[in-house]
């Protein structure tokens, strides 16, 4: 059998109800999350070891940062065949897409949590723990990055979102579906992920804002982003990336600062291009130097953003870890 790594940072998989409170709050250990996983033992050799037990909003890009060296120490031993983390999902796909931006290992690395609390019935938390052992031990899940496993489907960090509340299938790749399933303690893919991208840092710009843009809006905030000392601007734009006209005066005013701005689409599916001519039109705000961000949500885009500017601030830089290969300029 193989031996797996399990870090454990909390989140829902770790939490019962609180009598008192009448609410869930953190409670299990690692062990106790393991023990609920039948025939564990016939799959694999398990290595805990507890980073934390905080809630999915408590997760920090620093976090994330410290979790990429503690997960990479692990990959390196000769005797790790992959490493899961366990993790709240309010925050999963950003630390997961982090992950896969700064590492680049050829073993597979698998987030996971749950959806439900140990104290309500149908408990996922172990499922979603025993599909993860299982990817980690597929030798078909080597060279494809960090991964997502939850309610048995397999999915790629960089196109997983969470996209309702409480649903057992929450985390969906919007735009292209799982890359695979895991059915019987076997896992099957369906389909390869798209190339990934590697950015190698060991400092992160965690002075990023996300401004979502909406209708009559000004460019107040921007502004106020600006000259409260934010590094970068990730925007979350109309349909194809537009924007109300009177947010442009800000977006220039950010550029004029070498402050990168980086637009996506506040639409859960589908890219940004510079389709519109118009007073806030794509095409006006890329002609300003706005960095068009594909199909990213604007939570990933600013961890892509704190990475980059964690490299460089040279905004032609910049521009093309977020544009090449998909726009025609770049």
């Amino acid at each position: 059998m193989k031996k797996v790594a399990v870090i454990f940072t909390g989140g829902t998989i770790s939490m019962k109800a609180d009598e008192r409170l009448k609410a869930a709050i953190p409670a299990l250990s690692g062990e106790e999350i393991l023990a609920k996983v039948t025939g564990i033992e016939k799959m694999a050799y398990i290595e805990p070891l507890v980073y934390g037990n905080y809630p999915g909003p408590h997760i920090t890009p620093e976090m994330m940062l410290e979790l990429s060296k503690i997960t990479k120490d692990f990959i390196d031993r000769p005797d790790i065949a992959g490493v899961i983390i366990t993790h709240g999902t309010d925050s999963l796909e950003e630390t997961a897409y982090f992950l896969d931006l700064i590492l680049h290992e050829k073993k597979p690395v698998v987030i996971t949590g749950a959806m439900r609390n140990s104290s309500e019935l149908g408990y996922d938390g172990p499922a979603n723990l025993a599909a993860s052992i299982c990817t980690v031990c597929s030798s078909e899940s080597m060279n494809k990055g960090v991964l997502v496993v939850m309610n048995n489907q397999v999915n790629s960090a960089d196109e997983i979102t969470k996209t309702h509340t409480l649903a057992l299938d929450t985390f969906q790749s919007m735009d292209f579906g799982p890359l695979g399933i895991v059915d019987q303690d076997r896992v099957i893919y369906y389909r390869n992920r798209k190339a990934r991208q590697h950015i190698m840092t060991d400092t992160i710009e965690t002075r990023i804002a996300l401004i979502k843009a909406g209708v009559g809006m000004d460019s107040s905030f921007i502004k106020y982003s600006v000259d409260s000392g934010m590094k970068g601007i990730v925007l979350e734009g109309m349909g194809r990336g537009n924007v109300p006209p009177q947010m442009v005066e800000g977006i220039q005013y950010a550029i004029s600062k070498n402050i990168p701005v980086v637009l996506v689409s506040r639409c859960p599916k589908g890219r940004v291009l510079d389709s519109y001519g118009y007073p806030g039109g794509g095409k006006e705000l890329r002609d300003m130097g706005v960095i068009l961000g594909d199909n990213m949500s604007g939570q990933k885009a600013r961890i892509k953003l704190m990475l980059i500017l964690g490299v460089t601030n040279d905004m032609n830089e910049v521009k093309s870890l977020f544009e090449k290969g998909l726009y025609s300029t770049i």
